[in-house]
């Protein structure tokens, strides 16, 4: 299995209002590093897994709308709890998408899994990993 990974970050401010976060109930920030990883069983004929200048370009625009965002007040999540592996599921679904439309190039057809990787701090990260159908 051959794998790309690609890395961004963002800024975010959110709470999760429930007694098992502890401090974290609490208004609070993040910073996150974002890595994502492709995979696919073999090469293109260009010998890639995927265009990486598509991969970071489709991820940057992923991540834009919640950069610098307070998540509470954003509608997509009213309700929510916007926790690191919550996240990490949603930016799942944004990259699934584009290799599924087209936005990574034709490359993104050809895809097996993606793997998204919050990572909070050097201690903690949490992953979301899921096939292509």
């Amino acid at each position: 299995m051959f794998s790309v990974e690609v890395r961004d970050r963002i800024m975010i401010g959110h709470s999760l209002p429930d007694s098992f976060f502890g401090p974290a109930q609490n208004m609070h920030g993040a910073t996150f590093v974002v890595d994502v990883a492709f995979f696919r069983e073999t090469l293109t004929k260009q010998n890639v897994v995927v265009d990486i200048g598509a991969a970071l370009d489709v991820l940057n625009k992923t991540l834009k709308p919640l950069n610098y965002q307070n998540l509470d007040t954003l509608p997509q999540f009213s309700g929510v709890l916007t926790t690191t592996e919550f996240l990490c599921k949603h930016i799942f679904d944004a990259m699934a998408e584009a290799a599924k439309s087209g936005a990574l190039g034709q490359d993104g057809a050809g895809l097996s899994r993606i793997r998204v990787t919050l990572h909070e701090t050097d201690l903690a990260r949490a992953t979301y990993e899921g096939a292509l159908a």
